[in-house]
């Protein structure tokens, strides 16, 4: 089992490592980091099982590097340490595998590492899927595809049956409490009524899904019908291979690249990006920056190998799914500035300026209205300077 140690404070990190050192057997410490700026190429490098991660650090914020740590290396657990216990709810809604407050304890600490080779023993357990089993598509649109058909978008009864699947699914091989779907779906009317059209969506999601011939799939009842679990039984589900292949692509280089695009190009539209489920928005989010981070990753390859075309067109599909990312917009008056493209350039900050203070109604980020600026001015500077 592979560790990484991430701590702003040089001897609270010492003491960490010597803890674990002490009181765990089996576990390798691949690297410990004082600096929170360089963990992520560390996680890259070193590909660990787990990650024990400081939240307050004055320069970085731990929850936001824990999210871009599993967006990097998806999988990968993240053990929260911290003086601050007031951070727990907001750790564990990163899906942190634990939270330990400091000091540590050597009984707690115990307690953790036992917590994780139970985790990752399940992974080693779980089975590669078969690749003739019906795949179930979440990115952009739910989906069903059964071995030898095509994809067929699902018509269901209702849009209460719709999010009810959804949400089973997100949540598959779990029960869920049927107050928690009453709650979720309707909780406008009375509880006996409320009841009532449970039930009948469950039926009529049982009815879809006999239609498309995924017996495989079933919504199991718990006592008294006191909730449900959903199970695909050997079914795929699409974001899961897609963050999986993710997973397995090596160092980024010229002969990998190809295999990146082709990956990235699965991601069609955010996790059941289609619909405004307010409870799916920490799974969208957390997929959506997995995507763009290695998007921009690959944008950054053929910038650095002078090929402009091929990041131009990265950058403006990340523009496409992601209309509010701004870096996009400045990534492309860049290039287009680097290749004397004016319109482009002009272009691109009056789309963004659009977006941002119409729709959203909020001003152009600074630093992009000054690189503007600039290259408007009758002196600016080189293309080649301007660029970086």
């Amino acid at each position: 089992m592979r560790a990484l140690l991430v701590d702003d404070e040089p001897l609270a990190l010492i003491g960490l490592q010597k803890a674990i050192e002490s009181e765990i057997s089996g576990m390798e410490i691949v690297n410990t980091y004082s600096n929170p700026k360089e963990v992520i190429a560390g996680v890259l490098e070193h590909r660990p099982d787990v990650v024990f991660l400081d939240i307050h650090m004055p320069e970085v914020d731990g929850l936001k590097l824990g999210r871009q740590i599993q967006a990097v290396v998806p999988g990968i657990e993240i053990v929260f340490v911290t003086g601050y216990d007031q951070y727990a709810v907001r750790a564990f809604e990163l899906y942190a595998l634990d939270y330990i407050v400091k000091p540590v304890q050597r009984k707690r600490l115990r307690q953790t590492v036992i917590r994780i080779k139970e985790k990752l023993n399940m992974k080693g357990l779980m089975k590669p899927p078969d690749t003739n089993s019906p795949l179930i598509y979440c990115l952009n649109q739910i989906r069903f595809k059964t071995p030898g058909m095509e994809p067929q978008i699902v018509k269901w009864r209702t849009s209460k049956a719709q999010e009810l699947f959804a949400y089973l699914l997100h949540h598959r091989d779990r029960k869920i409490n049927r107050g928690v779907l009453l709650e979720l779906l309707w909780s406008d009317i009375e509880e006996a009524k409320a009841a009532q059209h449970l039930y009948t969506a469950i039926y009529h999601i049982r009815q879809t899904l006999k239609k498309h011939k995924l017996d495989t799939i079933s919504i199991r009842t718990g006592e008294l019908e006191a909730g449900y679990r959903l199970e695909i039984g050997d079914a795929r589900v699409d974001a899961e291979m897609w963050e999986n292949d993710m997973k397995q692509l090596s160092v980024l280089d010229a002969s990998t690249i190809d295999a990146y695009e082709g990956v990235l190009k699965i991601y069609e539209g955010d996790y059941l990006g289609n619909y405004e489920y307010i409870w799916a928005e920490h799974e969208r989010e957390r997929l959506r920056l997995l995507w763009l981070y290695h998007m921009k990753k690959v944008s950054e390859f053929y910038e650095e190998q002078e090929v402009p075309d091929k990041a131009i067109q990265v950058n403006r599909r990340i523009q496409l799914m992601s209309p509010d990312e701004e870096e996009s917009y400045l990534s492309l008056m860049k290039l287009y500035h680097a290749i004397g493209n004016r319109i482009g350039v002009e272009e691109q900050y009056l789309l963004l300026k659009a977006r941002m203070e119409h729709d959203l109604e909020t001003p152009v980020r600074s630093d992009i209205a000054r690189w503007y600026e600039q290259w408007k001015s009758p002196d600016a500077v080189t293309p080649s300077t301007l660029y970086k």
